[in-house]
């Protein structure tokens, strides 16, 4: 069996991956990382939803133009939408817990995060948009933007594609 199969391998069902675990210890494992993600995750993605709710009600809301509220109406819609796909892996796990079903989990949460990082991912950029555009003008704004997007690509899908390929 190959060295990164999580089906036991060895005398006492452990796996030869170098952590000497079982497979539900490992799926106990991979399930409490993703925990901790989706903590990290949520928090950054409630407080930016709350902050992005709150703004609504500040005296300068009023100045924004038809493209600047339309931006908004955007941010407001995938944050929301972002905190309910971040906050999905619960329901799931309340829905399939004890039904011996941790390995679906695990693999349904893995995207849940995946698409909550892209929904962070696009909510900074709309506000870098939407900041910049108040600031320094539209074109600022795009370009804020487009950068906030690359800088992203760099750090969440590049850099970690050569550290593994490398490890």
């Amino acid at each position: 069996m190959s060295h990164s199969s999580p089906v036991p391998d060895v005398p006492g069902g452990a796996t030869r991956d170098g952590r000497g675990e079982t497979p539900n210890e490992r799926l106990d494992r991979n399930w409490n990382e993703l925990l901790q993600e989706l903590r990290v995750i949520q928090t950054g993605t409630q407080i930016l939803t709350g902050f992005l709710l709150a703004a609504v009600f500040q005296s300068r809301f009023e100045d924004l133009d038809a493209f600047q509220r339309d931006i908004y109406l955007v941010l407001v819609a995938t944050s929301v939408l972002t905190t309910l796909v971040g906050l999905a892996p619960v329901s799931l796990h309340r829905v399939l817990f004890r039904k011996h079903a941790k390995s679906r989990i695990i693999r349904y949460t893995d995207y849940f995060v995946q698409a909550t990082l892209a929904g962070v991912a696009i909510t900074v950029a709309g506000i870098g948009l939407l900041i910049f555009d108040l600031v320094l003008g539209r074109a600022w704004g795009v370009a804020f933007a487009v950068f906030i997007l690359v800088v992203v690509a760099l750090l969440w899908i590049v850099v970690p594609r050569i550290i593994r390929r490398s490890a």
